[in-house]
């Protein structure tokens, strides 16, 4: 591929409007994010499955990663929906773009579209370039000019527009003349520091949407909270370009957020940004991502976090019985989601009908049934357990109470860990159960990494040979809390599990004085629930 060559524009919703993505250069700047190439090309794919118009993969030339990354991409993805897009700055101040070094590197990226990130603001240009203001508009024209007589598009990122705006409007506003003059088809105003307002980034887009003639963009950081609502603040003034990261990522508290921004556009504006049924997609996209990011998904993220459409109250159980939309603002499934029904010691009858509903378990209408289960639950809730991040615990509870007899694939006679600390500092863990299963008297011992281990795995021991399904279960994450009442080791611990079969996820709850025995019994329920859903009949 020749420097003026690059890959033939991808086919998305039509070019009136842009949804640009720069996880991989801007949200990788986030603290604790290390991408590798792999991952880069990952995500990557990814916004692309997901629609996005544009990609932005890094800065070509700036360091080995990105340079192997624009190569890789090119010649490993074949992009259905998104254009890779190369980042870089206008040219040195004194110099010609046409010899710039790393303007060069911009075109042997093959990238069709280059961002090229220009100073807006007066005082930048004299403090950080070291230059004259009218060369920092000769560097733009330039730049701009020469890369378009290369057959790229460009965009041209206006960094620290705002703050230039406030600080001199004029200059501000003849950095996004100039790149527009010189051939740039979109002018992105930055809100670099993100101390921007709604109502401030509509009167500014609007006023120089009005002065320049410009296609402008919005890049907002989110340091008041504020880079979704600035972001469509500056759709509503005109900007048909909007700049996101997924899920938020970036420098200090993160951009605007990809999947909010994205919905907003689709759910509550009518905007078509996305391809068909790319949008209920969202969710799982965006969980996605942050596996790669080796971050967990924020729970509590708007319309693709498992607590978007998740309910405690038993009132708005009651009203949700009746029609979700009462307490929702739209249906999850739009985007890849689920209602979900929480079950705290706030429940109520509506409540605990819903959440069997959703576990799949008949409670046939009787009215006493669902009482005691209540009851059950406030009772339990009262020592210290919580089911809301328990449900694999709460269906084994419902279903005793369905059934009337608990599930039970093996009995516990008893079960012990042994923690012992060597003169050389090391130490070792041990665990011996005695169990009975299938009419069977079973005594197993094993060692672990902690107590904990190795009750796992002497259980695993005592009972494989039985169940041989239990081979594929894993105990992927474990919390402690110690719970209020007492104090120091005097105090009731609660241990919340959560396990895996490689398909799908529970988790299970323990609440004892004893740590290691709050733990057996999540333990016990974990397995209890793998084997009920791996169709196993009880034992006993």
């Amino acid at each position: 591929m020749t420097t003026t060559e690059a890959t033939a524009p991808a086919q998305g919703p039509g070019d009136g409007f842009h949804v640009f993505d720069t996880t991989l250069r801007d949200g990788a700047q986030r603290e604790g994010i290390n991408l590798t190439v792999a991952d880069k090309l990952t995500i990557a794919r990814h916004l692309d499955e997901f629609g996005v118009g544009f990609i932005e993969g890094g800065w070509p030339g700036a360091n080995p990663r990105d340079t192997e990354f624009f190569a890789r991409a090119r010649a490993e993805i074949d992009f259905k929906h998104a254009q890779l897009v190369a980042f870089g700055a206008t040219r040195r101040a004194g110099g010609s773009a046409a010899e710039d070094p790393q303007v060069r590197a911009l075109l042997e990226s093959g990238a069709p579209v280059i961002t090229l990130v220009a100073k807006s603001h007066d005082r930048h240009v004299e403090l950080a370039l070291r230059t004259t203001l009218d060369e920092n508009l000769a560097m733009v024209s330039d730049t701009v000019s020469y890369l378009v007589s290369q057959g790229r598009r460009v965009f041209v990122d206006c960094e620290h527009f705002f703050d230039g705006y406030r600080a001199n409007a004029e200059y501000a506003k003849s950095v996004v003349r100039t790149a527009h003059e010189a051939g740039a088809d979109v002018v992105i105003l930055c809100d670099t520091n993100g101390g921007m307002l709604p109502a401030q980034v509509a009167a500014v887009v609007s006023t120089v949407l009005a002065d320049t003639g410009a296609r402008l963009g919005i890049h907002a950081q989110d340091d008041t909270g504020c880079a979704v609502a600035n972001t469509l603040a500056a759709v509503d003034a005109g900007a048909t370009h909007v700049q996101c990261t997924a899920n938020g990522y970036g420098e200090r508290v993160g951009n605007a957020n990809l999947f909010p921004v994205v919905a907003a556009l689709e759910i509550k504006y009518g905007r078509t940004v996305l391809p068909e049924g790319a949008l209920a997609e969202m969710t799982r996209i965006s969980h996605a991502i942050a596996e790669v990011v080796n971050l967990t998904p924020s729970t509590h993220q708007p319309y693709v976090g498992v607590s978007a459409f998740a309910h405690k109250a038993g009132l708005h159980a009651s009203a949700i019985k009746v029609d979700p939309d009462l307490y929702q603002h739209i249906d999850p499934e739009r985007v890849g989601n689920t209602m979900r029904m929480l079950v705290s010691d706030m429940a109520g009858r509506a409540s605990i009908e819903l959440k069997g509903k959703e576990l799949g378990v008949d409670l046939g209408g009787d009215r006493a049934l669902v009482a005691r289960v209540v009851e059950r639950v406030k009772e339990r809730e009262l020592s210290g357990y919580t089911y809301e991040a328990a449900d694999a615990s709460f269906e084994l509870l419902l279903r005793a109470e369905v059934e009337g007899r608990a599930r039970k694939y093996f009995r516990t006679e008893s079960w012990r860990a042994i923690v012992e600390d060597r003169p050389d500092g090391t130490h070792a863990n041990e665990a011996t159960v005695k169990l009975w299963a299938k009419g069977e008297r079973i005594v197993a011992t094993a060692e672990g990494n902690g107590p904990v281990n190795a009750l796992d795995r002497a259980l695993r021991v005592a009972l494989e040979r039985f169940y041989p399904q239990l081979e594929k279960f894993e105990l992927i994450d474990y919390k402690v809390r110690i719970l209020e009442g007492k104090h120091g080791t005097e105090s009731t611990t609660r241990v919340l599990i959560s396990t895996t079969d490689g398909t799908r996820e529970w988790s299970t709850v323990g609440v004892a004085p004893n740590v290691i025995a709050a733990s057996w019994q999540a333990l016990e329920d974990a397995f209890t629930y793998g084997l009920l859903h791996a169709g196993i009949e009880p034992a006993e």
